[in-house]
């Protein structure tokens, strides 16, 4: 397991290549079984493949988040404030199961920051996202996770990297 940590890095250029539904739910399943407080599980996962979608997520955070437009698929990671107070952290850790499987089946993937941020208008980033994505209730977005075949390539973190 730990070469799949060694391996992952952050990857913003992708293929023009559809990703196979078996790997998406595979990335999902991972999601899924991560660690929660008290098991609440408070995460919802919005899966977006539509590039005009894409597009206009890409423009919700244009200083870090441009390269959505060119990614096949992202991930928006939702949480339930109302089922747990623990929802940032808990899909924090779903988030990087999510980023860990989509290394693990071959995938570049990369966080964009949602909550907390600003849209260039000064709109808060994470309305910005629920009007894009039609979300009415009352979860959080914490981020977004842009996933595709690398189009680049990043070099393994090395032992002298962690010790």
């Amino acid at each position: 397991m730990l070469k799949v940590f060694l391996e992952r890095r952050s990857i913003r250029k992708y293929k023009d290549e559809k990703i196979e539904i078996e790997k998406i739910n595979q990335i999902l399943a991972a999601g899924k079984v991560a660690p929660s407080g008290r098991k609440r599980k408070p995460w919802e996962f919005i899966v977006v493949e539509n590039k005009e979608v894409l597009k206009k997520l890409s423009r919700v955070k244009p200083k870090g988040g441009l390269f959505l437009a060119e990614s096949p698929t992202c991930i928006a990671i939702m949480g339930k404030e109302e089922i747990s107070d623990t929802w940032v952290e808990d899909c924090s850790i779903a988030s990087t199961f999510i980023q860990l499987e989509a290394c693990n089946q071959g995938l570049g993937s990369c966080w964009v920051q949602i909550k907390n941020r600003l849209t260039e208008e000064g709109k808060n980033a994470e309305e910005a996202v629920k009007e894009i994505l039609e979300v009415s209730n009352n979860n959080r977005v914490l981020c977004i996770i842009a996933l595709g075949y690398p189009n680049e390539e990043k070099p393994a973190y090395k032992e002298e990297d962690y010790l």
